[in-house]
This record gives C-alpha cells, structure tokens and sequence, in this order.
C-alpha cells in the first residue's frame, strides 16, 4: 500500500481512482464495509483504491478542546487499512484554511483534480466541507456536474445499534471492552511506552508494565481486566511479535492512597525487562471494578484471582 501525506503527492501520470473519505478511527466492521466496498468497486473498474483520511481529527480543529478518544493511533489505523487491500492510503492535513473549504471546492480540487475520482464511495451519514455543509446529495449533484459517481452503502446495524466510532468509545469508557470488540471485529488496542512506576507490584511479586499512553488515548473505565500484551520491539528490536496474558489494573490503586491514574499490565510466565519498550494491549474482558484492601494479605489474595481468570480467558 502507498502513503501519501496530503494529495499533493499524487504521482504524475495517476489514472482514474475509486475514493472513500472519512476519519476512520476504529477501522470497525462498519468502515470495513465501505472500505472494503471501496476495493471491490475498484477492482470490478480496473483502477486503484484510495482511502482520505485527515490528521489531526478534525473536530480538534474545528473546536479546539474537543479531540474525542483516539480508537487507532495513525501507524495501527495504517496497518488495519492496508489489511482490507487498499491500494493508497492519503492523509490529509487537516488545517484551520483546509476546514474553510467550501463543499464545492472540496470535490473539484481533491477528488477531481488531483485523485481523478471515477467513483466516491462514502457513509450515508456523510458530510463534507466547510461547516459540513455538504451531505451525499451534494456530492452527487456534484458528481454529475465534474464526472464521477457515487455510492453511499447503508450504515451496518446490529440489533439496532449503528456501528460507529461514537459508540465504540462510549463503551471502552464504560468498561465494556466486550461490546466495543463485539463493533471493532478485534479486541480493542491500547498502545504506550512502558515506564517505570513505583516498583510495588514487583515488591508483591506482580512486577507490573506501567504504559505511558498518548493524551488522547482510549482507556478503559478503571477496572481490572484480561488482555493480551504485544510487544513491538520498540526499545531494541527484541521480542517483538511476541503475545502475553496479561491481568491490567486500571486506576489510582486506592489500597496505597494512589492519586494519579495508571494503566498497570502483569504480564503472565514472563521474566524479563520491558522498560523503555512500546507494547499494546488487546483487552479481552472486564473483570472486576478496582477496591480498597484494608491489608496487603487480601489484595495478594486478589490479585492471584485475577491472574488465574486472566489465564483461563486469555489463550
């Protein structure tokens, strides 16, 4: 798959293409259904696939103050688009000047002009344009007018919940990693570097990776939960690939008069040093809320509770 960062950077030469436009965070079954609309349509045609997605998230620039949890951080969105077979991964800049773009100049310069569109393919809830002025009637309107068609797949429904990114996030700060896999198709993916804490959970014998995550990032509702730790590898190359159970603490840790939230991850039957090291964790279900233990006996006890739920439900 090419990467382009801006449409600016589309080669000389570049044919005809079928587009899909939109944030995409999540990359869930419902932008799957159009992305992978996408790739069809432009298999079916003869010509390439283009997926347009902006960085930063627009509502960011639009209202500052109002950046929404991050589902996907820009490298695993890539990787999960490229997954479907896209061809073109474009992302867009999305500045104070580009958010003032009428509708109109958005479909002639972008999609006319430099991606040569043949076919647009977007949500049926989508907009565009300056105030999001632009709807899919416009677009098709405007399709007929500079020459390329447009479909608008309906939005996937399960029993009456609309598949979206909104809902997704509600659910990840509800605790519900369940539902929100139920919507992503995957477990949902938390990402950070692991730093080091205050060496208590290695004191108790549960040495704990705590993540340094990115200020937007999608964290659970405190909790204790079963996940799976990936490591990537980041610090020196080592390791990465490699998939651990893992018990994650989510909170404060009230029994020690904690103040400041952390994400804490025991990895299981792993001996080893994962400071310095970029690692995910894939949430796999909700065990517990966090509490206050009045000794360390009672937490300990807790804990390896924990660990044997984390181990049978995590394989």
């Amino acid at each position: 798959m090419q990467r382009w960062r801006g449409y600016d950077g589309v080669p000389g030469g570049w044919g005809r293409s079928v587009v899909t436009i939109g944030v995409f965070d999540g990359v869930h079954k419902g932008h799957q259904a159009i992305i992978g609309h996408t790739v069809k349509r432009a298999t079916e045609l003869g010509v390439r696939s283009v997926v347009v997605t902006f960085d930063p998230h627009p509502a960011e620039v639009v209202r500052p103050g109002s950046h929404p949890a991050v589902l996907t951080e820009p490298g695993r969105k890539a990787e999960l688009i490229e997954a479907l077979g896209v061809d073109v991964l474009c992302v867009v800049p999305f500045t104070p000047d580009f958010s003032r773009l009428p509708a109109e100049a958005f479909a002639h310069d972008v999609l006319v002009d430099h991606l040569h569109a043949a076919l647009v393919v977007v949500g049926e809830n989508f907009r565009f344009g300056h105030r999001a002025a632009g709807d899919v009637p416009l677009l098709e309107q405007l399709g007929r007018r500079f020459g390329f068609g447009v479909q608008a797949p309906p939005l996937v429904v399960d029993e009456g919940t609309i598949f979206s990114s909104t809902y997704i996030r509600a659910s990840v700060d509800a605790g519900d990693v369940a539902a929100a896999a139920a919507v992503l198709g995957r477990p949902h993916r938390l990402e950070g570097v692991v730093v080091r804490g205050d060496q208590r959970g290695r004191e108790l014998g549960y040495p704990t990776a705590n993540l340094l995550c990115h200020r937007y990032a999608a964290v659970p509702a405190d909790g204790v939960y079963a996940a799976r730790l990936v490591r990537h590898g980041g610090r020196a190359g080592g390791g990465a690939g490699t998939v651990l159970p893992a018990a994650v603490s989510i909170g404060t840790n009230p029994t020690f008069s904690g103040r400041e939230r952390r994400v804490e991850a025991y990895a299981l039957d792993f001996d080893g040093d994962l400071y310095g090291e970029r690692v995910a964790l894939d949430f796999v279900a909700y065990l517990r809320e966090t509490r206050r233990y009045d000794g360390i006996e009672p937490l300990l006890a807790q804990i390896a509770e924990d660990v044997e739920q984390t181990r049978r439900l995590v394989v």
